[in-house]
């Protein structure tokens, strides 16, 4: 009953948000209510932790709305410089091949973007890219969603990795640094099983969701090229993982496969004959469209030269790597400089910090809008415009985000209770946990998707679950390494269709609304990807 309960909000919300198409921003305030109720009378939390908690949720929520900002702030900068007309122009030369284009953005580029910062900025950087190239906003969306989640385990330089070994430094001891490097290397292994087909299946639910005929034969006709983009980076990623430990895997593999995909693209290596596209603009669903139109615009002519087009994303993916990756000695410098907000309604330990200066949101998003208008010789015009319309068109993210991350914070921090019972992610998890018996292999990954759905992370996801996984594996006689794998993979998958990912990319390319059904459309990839990965590791021999 009490797990009927804890799930009673997220059921809610799927069904208003994926069945009913309700837009985040009208179902979340509800959910967060509803959370709010469960842990009112069923948990017996007292009010001045649940509105403390809530509290905390909505200063998190800052820090992806501040994501947001950055990256619609510079699509819209772009937009009016002229640069993405000229970016277009310029992938026109290399391919017109809309497959092809969502392979070296959503796939290669994405990579490389999650393994130096992580936390939803690929997509939320990827999509806008993507639209700007032709792509429908929502399939835009979507595939830079889908196409996004091998990476994940190992961005923001190995955080995931991280956040599962510190949850579980109880148990681990001495023996930290050797489970480390085991996890890493299951958690490569199974990426790569799964990796190698990600690009194929991703472009599978491209052509059936958003080609003119929904046929399946589009996806098998760039069938050469899709392995071979999962080849580019799969390989170079598990390497890197098995000799260099778990920070670099995602970085490396997109940066050493970018060049093979470009070049393959370029020379025809394996591209098919026949071009693909989506149907004219003019036969579009309602829901595919961007519900956002910008005032007094008048397209840019892409004068400039394309690679000054350029030069904001290679400033955005140069910053990235210089202020993450702790040998240049910016990453503690930057990580120090915080806002703090302490004892959130007098709570001990409450307290808010928001690393303003780490945050990709305003370095290196916010900075190089600021200095595109000096790279591209933007009238103040345009850059007052390209402002004023990044304020209005993220409104409807910050109320859904503020609203979804509050009540996720309650329901994480809903053991502190007068009734005596664990947090409702916890009996969630336990009774996923006892439904699945001795086919736990196959459910764990799941959980792991479950952390990430909610917490909209697969660290907070790892470090919710990864000592629980733990313990169940030590009950059931099963691998530890390999049941916590699969809580980081899991979790890595469940990126897809997380609330804080599907918000800021719905808000990034304007189609505020259409969030329920975005997770509807990612949910099947998300259970495909997961379930395969499963299979992988119950094919496995036990290990020792």
């Amino acid at each position: 009953m009490l797990a009927l309960f804890a799930f009673l909000p997220i059921l809610v919300t799927v069904l208003l948000m994926a069945v009913f198409n309700w837009s985040a921003k009208r179902v979340l305030p509800l959910a967060w209510g509803l959370v709010v109720l469960v842990a009112l009378t069923i948990w017996r939390m007292e009010p001045v932790h649940v509105l403390g908690y809530s509290l905390f949720g909505a200063f998190k929520a800052l820090d992806v709305i501040i994501i947001i900002f950055g990256a619609v702030l510079i699509l819209n900068t772009l937009k009016e410089s002229g640069a993405m007309q000229r970016i277009s122009n310029g992938f026109q030369h290399i391919t017109s091949d809309r497959r092809i284009q969502a392979l070296i953005i959503g796939w290669m580029f994405s990579a490389f973007i999650e393994g130096a910062s992580g936390f939803g900025t690929p997509p939320a950087l990827v999509a806008p890219l993507l639209v700007g190239l032709g792509f429908p906003p929502l399939a835009a969306a979507m595939i830079a969603l889908v196409l996004n989640s091998t990476p994940v385990s190992f961005g923001a330089v190995g955080t995931p990795i991280f956040g599962a070994v510190n949850s579980l430094a109880a148990y681990l001891g001495s023996g930290t640094e050797r489970f480390t490097l085991l996890l890493t290397e299951e958690v490569a292994f199974l990426h790569t099983a799964v990796g190698f087909f990600v690009p194929l299946l991703g472009l599978c639910f491209l052509v059936v969701l958003f080609g003119e005929d929904k046929s399946l034969r589009h996806a098998f006709a760039v069938m050469p090229f899709a392995l071979f983009a999962g080849l580019a980076f799969v390989v170079p990623y598990y390497c890197t993982a098995l000799f260099l430990g778990p920070e670099f895997p995602a970085l490396i593999g997109g940066l050493v496969g970018l060049p093979f995909l470009l070049w393959a693209a370029k020379a025809g290596f394996l591209v098919p004959k026949t071009r693909w596209d989506f149907p004219a603009p003019r036969a579009w669903a309602a829901d595919w469209r961007a519900n956002f139109v910008r005032e007094d615009q008048q397209p840019a002519a892409p004068t400039l030269s394309l690679w000054k087009a350029w030069l904001p994303y290679m400033l955005i993916a140069s910053i990235l790597v210089v202020t993450r990756i702790p040998a240049f000695g910016l990453k503690e410098l930057l990580s120090a400089m915080k806002l703090t907000v302490p004892r959130i309604m007098g709570i001990n330990g409450l307290d808010y910090e928001l690393a303003w200066a780490y945050l990709p949101g305003i370095i290196p998003f916010t900075l190089v809008a600021l200095l595109t208008p000096f790279l591209h010789g933007m009238t103040p015009a345009q850059t007052k415009r390209a402002w004023r319309n990044t304020f209005q068109q993220i409104s409807g993210a910050v109320v859904a985000l503020i609203f979804g991350v509050a009540m996720v914070q309650v329901m994480l921090n809903s053991q502190v209770n007068t009734a005596g019972f664990d947090s409702m992610m916890t009996i969630m998890a336990r009774t996923m946990a006892a439904l699945a018996g001795n086919a736990f292999l196959l459910f764990a990954p799941f959980i792991g998707v479950l952390g990430t759905f909610m917490s909209g992370s697969n660290t907070v996801s790892n470090i919710l679950f990864a000592s629980f996984q733990y313990e169940t594996a030590l009950l059931l006689g099963l691998l530890p390494v390999r049941i916590v794998a699969l809580q980081v993979v899991g979790g890595a998958f469940g990126s897809m269709i997380c609330f804080n990912s599907v918000v800021a990319v719905c808000a990034t390319v304007g189609i505020d609304g259409a969030e329920g059904e975005l997770i509807k459309r990612n949910l099947v990839p998300c259970l495909v990807f997961t379930l395969i990965a499963a299979l992988v590791a119950l094919s496995l021999p036990a290990g020792v």
